[in-house]
C-alpha cells in the first residue's frame, strides 16, 4: 500500500485489518503473522535497494500491537499483582518477537481475557519497525555513509526519543494515541534490549531461561559448567542442554566447548529446560555499571527471578572468610540509579526469595536453625562504586556502615536488587565473604583459607538449589505484590 509523504512516497505491505480475539493462543498466531509480514517486507526490500542508488519510495512496516477497551472496574482476584488492569479504558502495547514470547503473551492474554470478559483487538500499530530490529542477526546493516544514500532517508532507524524507561519509572505515562500502557515495555525497547544482550553476553536471547544467577567471580562459571554436565548425564535431571558463551549448545555430558578467542564484556551460560524453566548465569565482572546494563536489558526478558551470588567484604569482625552474607536491605552508594529510583526508595527483601535462599544455605550446608548462624548472617549489603574505597578517609563511610548495620560490601548486589525492584522482578542477594578490609585482611594471594575454599565451591549449589525451589512455586506467589504500584501495567 502506499502513502504521501513529505519527501517520499511511502510504500507498506498488505497486511490484515484489526481482529478480536478471545482465544489467546488465536491471538498470539495473529501477532506472529503481523510481525513475519513485517520481517520479510523490510529484510527483502532492503536486501534489493542496499548496493544501489537512493530508491525513490520511502519502505516502512509497523509492529503489531495489543489492544483493550474495558468498561467497568473489574472485581478480579486481589492476590494476583497481573492481569489485570486498573480501571476502565484503552490499553495498548506494541509487540516485537512474538516467536520468543509467545508463552509469555498467551499467560498474559489469557489473564486479561479471563479477568475482564473482554476481547482483545490484534492489529497493526502506528510504531514503524526500525530496519536494523528487523533484520538483526540476518543481514549486516553497513554503517552510515558506506551506501550510496542517507539510510534514514528510505528505512525507518531507532529512534531513541521513543526508546526509554518511562513507563517502569513512573512517569505519567500515554502512548501517542492516548491509550494506556498494557505492558512495561514497548516493542523498539525490548529489540533495542535484545540486540544489547547479543553484544554484550554473546549468546542469543532464546538461550536466556526464566531464573538468572549474576556473579563477579570466574570461579563460578568452571562450576557452573560441571553442575551442567552432571545434570546432562543425568537423564531424570530435566535438563536439556547446556549453552556456553558463542551460542555453543551440547547435549552430551562429555562434548567439549571452544573457549572463544575473544570473550565478550559479559559472559553468559544457560542450563536449558523445557519452557525456559532452566537457570542461566552471567558473569557481569565488578562494577555498578555492568551490573545496571546487564539488568537493564536481562528484564525485557521478564524472567521469574534473579540472584546474585557473588564475593563482598566482611564488614564485622565476627565473620570469617567464606561466611555467607544473606541481604534484607540495601545500602545503595552506587549512584547509577540515582535518576531512575532515588535513593529514599526502599528496597523491601522479599519474603519467598530470603526462604529459598536460607532454605538452600541449609540445605547444601547440612546445618539448620541456630546452627546457620555459624557460617552465615542476614543484614544490611552496602554496594559502592569506588573499588578501592579502603584506601578513603575511613571515618566518614565507616561511620554510614555501621549506622545501617551493614555486614557486608561489594559493587553490584544493591544495583541488582534495586533494578530487580524497578523492572518488578523478583530479586535477592547471598553473597561469600573474601575479604575483611576492616580487620587487615585484604583481598590478596595466599590469604584464602580452607574454609573459604570449600564455602566458594558450595556457594554457586546454594544459588541453583534456590533457584529450582522457586522453579517449583507457583508464579502468581513468586512475583509479589509488593512490586507492583498504584497503577500498574496488567502484563508482568
Amino acid at each position: 500500500m502506499m502513502k504521501s509523504d513529505a519527501h517520499l512516497p511511502v510504500v507498506s505491505p498488505e497486511v490484515p485489518e484489526a481482529k478480536e480475539f478471545r482465544d489467546p493462543k488465536a491471538a498470539v498466531k495473529r501477532l506472529q503473522e503481523l510481525y513475519q509480514i513485517a520481517v520479510k517486507f523490510l529484510s527483502e526490500t532492503f536486501s534489493e535497494n542496499v548496493a544501489g542508488a537512493r530508491p525513490d519510495t520511502r519502505f516502512r512496516a509497523f509492529y503489531p500491537e495489543i489492544r483493550i477497551r474495558t468498561t467497568t472496574f473489574a472485581q478480579t482476584d486481589s492476590r494476583l499483582s497481573f492481569g489485570h488492569v486498573a480501571g476502565p479504558g484503552i490499553y495498548s502495547t506494541t509487540v516485537t518477537r512474538p516467536d520468543l514470547f509467545e508463552g509469555y503473551l498467551e499467560q498474559q492474554i489469557g489473564l486479561l481475557i479471563e479477568n475482564h470478559d473482554e476481547p482483545v483487538v490484534i492489529g497493526v500499530s502506528m510504531t514503524p519497525m526500525p530496519m536494523h530490529f528487523a533484520v538483526s542477526g540476518e543481514i549486516a546493516v553497513p554503517q552510515e555513509g558506506a551506501l550510496k544514500f542517507t539510510l534514514r532517508d528510505v528505512f525507518d532507524v531507532p529512534d531513541l526519543a521513543t526508546t526509554n524507561d518511562d513507563i517502569v519509572n513512573g512517569v505519567d505515562f500515554l502512548h501517542q494515541d492516548g491509550s494506556s500502557p498494557l505492558a512495561p515495555f514497548t516493542a523498539q525497547r525490548i529489540d533495542y534490549s535484545l540486540a544489547r544482550l547479543q553484544h554484550y553476553t554473546a549468546t542469543k536471547a532464546e538461550h536466556f531461561q526464566n531464573h538468572v544467577l549474576f556473579t563477579n567471580y570466574q570461579f563460578y562459571v568452571e562450576e557452573f559448567e560441571a553442575y551442567a554436565r552432571k545434570m546432562l548425564a543425568d537423564p531424570d535431571s530435566g535438563y536439556t542442554s547446556f549453552v556456553s558463551t558463542g551460542n555453543q549448545v551440547i547435549t552430551d555430558p562429555d562434548a567439549p566447548l571452544t573457549v572463544p578467542q575473544k570473550m565478550p564484556q559479559m559472559p553468559t551460560y544457560h542450563l536449558c529446560r523445557e519452557g525456559q524453566g532452566g537457570i542461566t548465569l552471567v558473569n557481569i565482572g565488578v562494577g555498578p555499571s555492568n551490573a545496571k546494563t546487564a539488568t537493564d536489558h536481562i528484564a525485557v526478558l521478564r524472567p521469574h527471578a534473579w540472584l546474585m551470588v557473588g564475593h563482598c567484604a566482611g564488614l564485622r569482625n565476627s565473620q570469617r572468610l567464606g561466611d555467607f552474607v544473606l541481604a534484607h536491605g540495601y545500602l545503595r552508594e552506587d549512584h547509577v540509579l540515582d535518576d531512575d529510583l532515588p535513593v529514599w526508595m526502599p528496597i523491601p527483601a522479599l519474603a519467598e526469595i530470603q526462604i529459598a535462599l536460607e532454605e538452600a544455605v541449609a540445605s547444601v550446608t547440612e546445618l539448620s536453625g541456630y546452627d546457620l548462624k555459624r557460617i552465615m548472617r542476614t543484614g544490611t549489603v552496602a554496594t559502592i562504586d569506588n573499588r578501592n574505597w579502603e584506601l578513603r578517609d575511613q571515618s566518614g563511610p565507616v561511620q554510614r556502615l555501621s549506622q545501617s548495620r551493614a555486614i557486608g560490601l561489594d559493587m553490584e548486589s544493591a544495583t541488582i536488587a534495586a533494578n530487580g525492584f524497578r523492572f518488578r522482578v523478583p530479586y535477592g542477594t547471598l553473597l561469600c565473604v573474601s575479604d575483611k578490609p576492616l580487620h587487615g585482611e585484604l583481598k590478596l594471594p595466599g590469604m584464602a583459607s580452607d574454609f573459604y575454599k570449600t564455602q566458594v565451591s558450595r556457594h554457586l549449589m546454594i544459588g541453583i538449589r534456590a533457584m529450582e525451589h522457586l522453579r517449583g512455586m507457583p508464579l502468581e506467589r513468586i512475583h509479589s505484590r509488593k512490586l507492583r504500584s498504584f497503577e500498574e501495567t496488567a502484563f508482568l
